[in-house]
């Protein structure tokens, strides 16, 4: 190879890796079908309890699920799976993980034997094209994820995979990996934000539980906002959470919980309508607020 030569291939090589992705789109996912466009959904998962009680949260949970069409797999990105670069679970038969305590026997003993999809996880990482994503043996599904999905599917009969999120990473960065994955809803795959918009466990109050609906002031005025930006699709104040006031500081003190729903709204086509479901606080500093966003053509 001549000097010239070999000089013009390294200033070529970091544009291929980028280029050949998008190229390969096609082929990365032609294993799968091409359906309709599948619904996107946040979910306010809440306590752990929510995967063996009876309550009108489970029921909007249920109700969701025989309202969309059945996938060919579900992609879960949940809280409680946080990591240094971002993962996806590749193996075949993923654990139920309890990551919780201070709950009862009965809750611990509850298995979700869904199956993983490996060929898909190996597609959906050579899809994203924004960092490097590695295939993980070893996580499962946590709570943030069989909690919920349970009672979607409660026939553990749909593969589930999960994808972890970047704790190193700025709420703009996961909102443009997630729409990286847009793909993956014309092949059949249920993509599924699992966290809560309000979330401050050191502030629940613990008295006001059992109370139908609760919410502090702030609690209240922070959830008003987020769902007035959601409607009015303004996606880049709810990126921008930390400049919202003081309200958004208490509502958002970690950001685990409220990224899911940054994934969920990356992936919101112009077409698509948009509804929520379990809209509700509880406990005072908690919501179980949820989406569901799905194409008009869904429409039931």
């Amino acid at each position: 190879m001549k000097r010239s030569d070999f000089i013009k291939s390294l200033c070529l090589a970091p544009l291929a890796g980028p280029t050949m992705k998008l190229k390969s789109l096609n082929s990365i996912l032609s294993s799968f079908e091409d359906t309709s466009e599948m619904p996107v959904m946040f979910m306010g998962h809440g306590s752990p309890m929510n995967a063996i009680e009876e309550n009108e949260f489970v029921k909007g949970f249920r109700k969701m699920g025989e309202g969309i069409p059945k996938p060919a797999a579900v992609l879960c990105i949940s809280a409680h799976w946080e990591t240094r670069g971002t993962h996806i679970t590749a193996m075949e038969n993923p654990r139920t993980i309890h990551d919780f305590g201070g709950f009862p026997k009965e809750l611990f003993e509850v298995q979700y034997p869904a199956k993983g999809d490996p060929e898909l996880a190996k597609s959906t990482a050579d899809l994203i094209t924004k960092t490097e994503v590695g295939l993980d043996h070893k996580w499962g599904l946590d709570h943030g994820a069989w909690s919920v999905i349970k009672h979607l599917y409660p026939n553990a009969n749909i593969p589930v995979i999960q994808m972890s999120l970047d704790r190193y990473q700025n709420p703009q960065y996961h909102y443009e990996l997630a729409a990286e994955l847009a793909a993956l809803r014309k092949k059949g795959i249920l993509i599924i934000g699992s966290g809560n918009m309000v979330h401050n466990l050191g502030m629940v109050a613990w008295d006001k539980l059992n109370e139908d609906e609760y919410g502090y002031d702030w609690a209240l005025e922070a959830s008003n906002k987020m769902k007035q930006f959601i409607e009015d699709g303004d996606h880049k104040s709810l990126i921008n959470y930390t400049s919202q006031g003081k309200a958004f500081d208490l509502a958002i003190p970690t950001a685990e919980h409220y990224l899911p729903l940054l994934y969920t709204l990356a992936l919101k086509g112009g077409r698509d309508k948009l509804s929520l479901f379990n809209d509700k606080a509880i406990g005072g500093s908690l919501t179980m607020t949820s989406i569901k966003i799905e194409s008009e053509k869904l429409e039931r």
